[in-house]
This record gives structure tokens, sequence and C-alpha cells, in this order.
């Protein structure tokens, strides 16, 4: 085999996201020119914003929703990550036995739920976004990886969930790489999708409903007028009886929640379309989406036109909790990655990537999205998905329009729902303790797994930092 040159394999990767560098992107929407009112305003034109919005006018027709976006809906994290949209509302299975295990049955019940939906959702509106309901690929590189697998087996199956065990032959025979030693499918709990396609197309669901969506009008602060909640932007000001938040990791409008989020730096690749024959040596003819076990994992799957989205790996956090432009492009990951890419499918030697691009994410101390509301309970928030909200974000909008709407429900009753997570500390204090984390993680992939003192007692302290 002949010595692959990563570099080389980057040399004409354009430095943006694939998915937004498409012809089916729409058109801006104009910005709010003057003052207005609303029943309910929702900020942000992500997943979280646009179901909210979407839902809102499904549960009542009547109610007049505005939306407002900074720039333009689906130019961040809705629009630049992986496409999996996964069942889990807790960053997975183990992570949610951990922090909720009386409530586990009835997380993954309204999970899977969640995720039938959207896939209705899909069909009913017509939105093009390859949606396929693949499942997920776990798989092992080393052999450590395999007794954690076993554990999360063995409790899927408790619960009644859709497993299948595979040995190193069967992994392979699914997708064709020399670094897996085993793994599992989870054949019911993933669905790939196009996600900014999905994002484009839950914006003209909306606007097809009567929602009214300002672009390019970014929410500068918001005052309680006590008649009305008060969104103030560059040229007009929005009215609203109610507000729902899901602004993300940005500078939030709300300041608690500074304390429990941080901004993780996530990173990706996209290769050329495979040719037939570089496709067969993979194999992959049920098209799952795939994540490796190390506590740095990479996740990959294929697109429509049968390219291969390669990301993750490094979860970068800068000193001080600063979002840059300049971030989402590192040319030391992108490197990496490459290096990573052609290890693992050594066959595809020659294969070029066509465009490459990083960014932020939020996350929070438990990994999954936590939730709440303010000013009397007439704005609502749900933030801190952690890099799996493609699917979970849905969920959380219909918790913001339970809250907003003052009656209890199945959602708003769930531990997982009303209680918050552990708050990071002041800087400098979290800039070093999030570096030492992922260093000792880092330290865990190359001794077997073997957690150090560090991260012993963060587990025991329910704390985490994760992408």
């Amino acid at each position: 085999m002949r010595f692959v040159d990563p570099l080389k394999a980057l040399a004409d990767a354009e430095r943006k996201p694939y998915w937004l560098d498409s012809p089916a992107k729409p058109e801006p929407l104009p910005r709010l020119l003057k003052d207005t009112t609303a029943d309910l305003a929702v900020v942000g034109g992500g997943f979280s914003g646009l179901w909210a919005a979407l839902m809102a006018k499904e549960r009542d027709p009547s109610l007049d929703v505005v939306l407002l976006e900074g720039r333009g809906i689906g130019w961040a994290a809705s629009g630049r990550n992986g496409g999996f949209a996964v069942a889990s509302l807790t960053h997975g299975l183990a992570n949610g036995l951990e922090r909720w295990p009386e409530e586990i049955t009835t997380l993954e019940r309204l999970g899977r739920a969640n995720l039938d939906e959207i896939g209705e959702a899909v069909g009913r509106y017509g939105i093009d976004c390859a949606y396929e309901r693949t499942g997920e690929l776990h798989v092992a590189t080393e052999p450590w990886q395999l007794d954690e697998m076993r554990e999360s087996v063995q409790a899927a199956r408790e619960l009644g969930l859709d497993y299948d065990v595979l040995d190193r032959d069967e992994v392979r025979a699914e997708v064709n790489s020399p670094t897996y030693v085993g793994g599992y499918w989870e054949r019911d709990g993933c669905a790939m999708i196009d996600p900014a396609r999905l994002a484009w197309g839950l914006r003209r669901a909306c606007l097809e409903l009567g929602v009214r969506v300002y672009e390019n009008t970014p929410v500068r602060h918001i005052r309680d007028s006590r008649a009305t909640m008060d969104l103030v932007t560059p040229r007009g000001t929005v009215r609203a009886a109610k507000v729902a938040l899901g602004t993300g990791v940005f500078q939030p409008l709300l300041r608690r929640l500074k304390h429990f989020l941080v901004p993780v730096y996530d990173y990706a690749l996209m290769t050329e379309p495979l040719s037939e024959e570089q496709l067969a040596s993979v194999g992959w003819r049920n098209r799952q989406g795939v994540g490796d076990s190390a506590n740095q994992f990479h996740y990959y799957r294929l697109t429509a036109d049968n390219r291969i989205l390669w990301g993750g790996y490094d979860a970068v956090y800068y000193n001080g909790g600063r979002i840059k432009p300049e971030y989402e492009q590192r040319d030391e990951t992108f490197a990496k990655l490459a290096e990573h890419f052609f290890t693992t499918f050594p066959q595809l030697d020659g294969v070029r990537f066509t465009h490459r691009w990083g960014g932020v994410i939020d996350t929070c101390s438990r990994f999954s999205a936590f939730y709440g509301h303010a000013h009397g309970g007439r704005l609502a928030y749900a933030v801190g998905y952690t890099g799996l909200g493609v699917a979970a974000t849905r969920f959380g909008a219909n918790v913001m329009l339970d809250l907003l709407a003052g009656e209890p429900t199945e959602r708003t009753e769930l531990r997982m729902v009303r209680e918050k997570p552990i708050p990071f500390p002041p800087e400098p204090v979290r800039s070093a303790g999030i570096q030492m984390t992922r260093w000792s993680l880092a330290r865990a992939d190359l001794h077997e797994g073997r957690r150090n003192l560090w991260l012993r007692t963060l587990d025991r302290m329910g704390l985490g930092f994760d992408s």
C-alpha cells in the first residue's frame, strides 16, 4: 500500500460547509424594518426556532408567530453538522441511564416517537432532505472498547431496544475497515438527513403556515415591559406576549444561561463522490451512520450522492470561551482528520476532499439539553444539546411550547426537564478544567480507556466535557 499524503487530498478542499454550499439554498428573506407585535416571538433560525415556530402554528393556527434570525436560516450548527438525527434525548443511552435511570424507559419512548414525528413532518411538508432511517453502526477500533459496548447492548436489550451485536467479520461486512474489531448496529435509533435542506424545508413550511420570518435581524436585547416582552432589533422592536429562545451557544439574551454553556468547535471533511468501484470496496450497502467508540471519536456517513462526511475527534475549546469566525478553519485538525480517514479506509487512497469546515456548538456539563423559563413564564428556552441536537431540538421546541402554555405535560414533568446541569466554574478555572479534561480523555484512549483521577473525580461529580 502506498503512502497517502493527507495534505494532497485536502489541497482543493473549499473552506465552507458542504451542506450550505448548495444551489438549493433559498434567497434570504427581508429583515425587520419597523416595530411589530406578535403572540409568540421565536428567536433563532436553527432547528430549535424553526420547530418551535412550526409546531406553535400546528397547535393553534390562529397564533401570530414571528421568527427572528440574526443571519440566515440554518447558517450555524443546524446547517453544518453531520446530519445524524438521533432518537436519544440524553446524548446516548449510557448518559441517560447514569443521570435519569428511573425515567429512561419514558425518555427512550419519547425520543423514538419524536424521531418518528420528524419523519412524518418531512413527508407531510414535502421536505427534500434525503431522509433515510438507516440506524447507526457503533464500531470498536480497540479491544478495550468492546467491554463498554457489551454493557450498552445489555442495557438496551433490557429496555427492548433493537441493538444487533456484530463480531469483527460481521461489522466489516457492513462497512469494510481494517480498524474494526467489533460493534453493534442500533437499527431504529437514527436517521440520516441533509441538515441544511431540512432547515430550508422547515423555513418553507413555516411560511406556508403563516409564520412571519425575518432574516438578518439580530435581537440585541429583550426588555420586559410587563405588558409585553420587547425584542429589540437594529431597525424595529417586536412586542410579543411570549418568547421562545433558541439561540444555542451564542451570546445569551438571558444572562443566567452563560453559566451553564460553553462553546466547542467541531470540524468535518467531505469527500468527492465515490465511484462505484470505490463504494464497493467499502461496502456500506445499508448506509448507516457510523461512530467509533473512543473518547475522541469520529462520526461519518454517506450522502445521497455517495460522498463520505468525516468529522469529529477534535472537540476544541478556545480559552476564555471566545467565538470567532477564524476558529472555523483549523488546518491542524483537518490534516489529522484526513490522516485518520485514510487509516480507516486505506482502500480509498486517491480520494480527494472537496470541503472542510468547522463551527461552534453548545455543550453543558450533562451533555444533553436543559430547559427552563423566565419572566413569569413568558419566556422559555432549550439549550445545551452538545452535538446531538438534529432530532432532540424538536423535542426541546415542544418543551418550550409546553412551558409557555403553562399546563403540565408528560414532558414538563420529567426530572430531566425540571433539573439544570451543574454550572461551569468561572474563568480562568473553566478553561483550565476543560483543557485538563481534553488531555485526560486523549490519555485514556491511549491507555485502554483507563480514566485518571481527574476524570474519575468529574464522574463522581456528574461533570463532563464532550461534543
